[in-house]
């Protein structure tokens, strides 16, 4: 897995790569030192801007901050933990052995046809199914999930009859206030932020980044893993005989990979980024992508080595902020680079359509928009 680093000159010359989104012009901060203190430094580069935390920004996808990524310390710390408990699952014996029987299931089945589409048929639903468990709602709303596709925003191929994310999480928590039970939307039905009761707004903005933040995120990560083993089988043969090497194989996917290319800052006042100046409610980029590549940080970092160590990388990002579902996400991860190990797996590639962010001043492949294999 050695593919371009299209931040690679501008990481060397200067730290820094200027691109219009929307409209404004980021400058994009690109080493892995000055990513880490800019996610660190939330008074001058602040969270607390709702829909512009994301690149591009979502003004016109939703209608509410995302909670909590979407706010600034300490306010921050005091959402994040009513919903830690949830995020928090995915360390649970009951729910490893249910993923771990989901990814069985899944593999099952690919293996008994001529070939399987792995983005939308194989890596959505064991993103669904498996969310169920960290929500811990009835796995049967998965299957509404999956309607949604990959982009549950805007994902071109989603029936068009089906009900919307907002709608959909509006009848959720109707229920669950009318009904309340353990699952993720009674609590946050029934809980308090310093002490009162959560608006349904707030409530809202939490649903909408536990579906929306770890969902494209996680099927590009498990579509690029099933493609690199169909690369390089030998790597799975190495970690059948040294399952010891999984944990580290599985960070340094996470670190090539680099689902999620950047987030974005706002400045209230006037900065500066490496010679660049940002004006007041002016956004910044944090590069996680490039910083994952940093030749100061990881040697021959375009190589995918199966057993890095130190292995730094942000692709989780870094700070207060750093990822609800980070636990989620490598459980998934290890899950099915354990199951394809031991199944000594042959993958084939049989078609692939690869997805590309196309920006102004950068191309990045960033997982596939297709990718159909067998599996033997």
């Amino acid at each position: 897995m050695s593919d371009s680093d299209p931040f690679e000159k501008a990481r060397k010359d200067d730290g820094v790569l200027t691109c219009p989104f929307q409209g404004e012009s980021l400058p994009m901060i690109l080493r892995h030192a000055d990513v880490r203190a800019a996610a660190k430094d939330w008074q001058t580069f602040s969270s607390d801007a709702p829909f512009r935390v994301p690149i591009p920004s979502e003004e016109d996808l939703r209608t509410m901050r995302q909670l909590p990524i979407e706010t600034n310390p300490p306010e921050h710390k005091e959402y994040r933990k009513l919903v830690d408990p949830f995020f928090k699952r995915a360390k649970l014996p009951e729910v490893i052995e249910r993923v771990e029987q989901l990814i069985t299931r899944l593999l099952d089945e690919a293996g008994r046809n001529d070939s399987v589409e792995i983005v939308r048929d194989f890596a959505l639903p064991l993103q669904s199914h498996a969310l169920t468990y960290l929500l811990d709602v009835p796995e049967s709303e998965a299957e509404i999930w999956i309607k949604w596709g990959i982009h549950v925003f805007h994902d071109p191929d989603s029936p068009d009859e089906d009900i919307g994310l907002e709608p959909y999480l509006h009848r959720k928590f109707d229920e669950a206030k009318a009904n309340p039970g353990e699952d993720f939307f009674s609590a946050l039905t029934q809980a308090s932020y310093q002490g009162r009761p959560l608006t349904r707004d707030e409530m809202m903005g939490y649903a909408n980044l536990a579906f929306a933040g770890g969902r494209d995120t996680v099927i590009h990560t498990i579509s690029g893993i099933i493609a690199y083993f169909a690369e390089h089988p030998e790597t799975l043969t190495e970690l059948r005989e040294e399952p010891k090497k999984v944990t580290h194989a599985v960070e340094e996917f996470f670190r090539v990979l680099a689902p999620i290319t950047h987030l974005g800052r706002v400045c209230p006042e006037t900065s500066a980024v490496r010679g660049v100046t940002v004006p007041p409610n002016g956004r910044v980029s944090l590069c996680w992508s490039s910083a994952n590549r940093d030749e100061e940080v990881f040697q021959n970092p375009h190589e995918f080595q199966l057993d890095r160590k130190p292995n730094p990388h942000l692709a989780f990002g870094f700070g207060p902020h750093l990822c609800l579902g980070a636990a989620h996400a490598r459980l998934l991860a290890r899950t099915l680079v354990n199951a394809l190990a031991q199944r000594s797996a042959k993958i084939k590639v049989l078609e692939e359509t690869k997805h590309i962010e196309n920006q102004a001043t950068y191309t990045r492949v960033n997982g596939y928009d297709s990718l159909t294999v067998s599996f033997k």
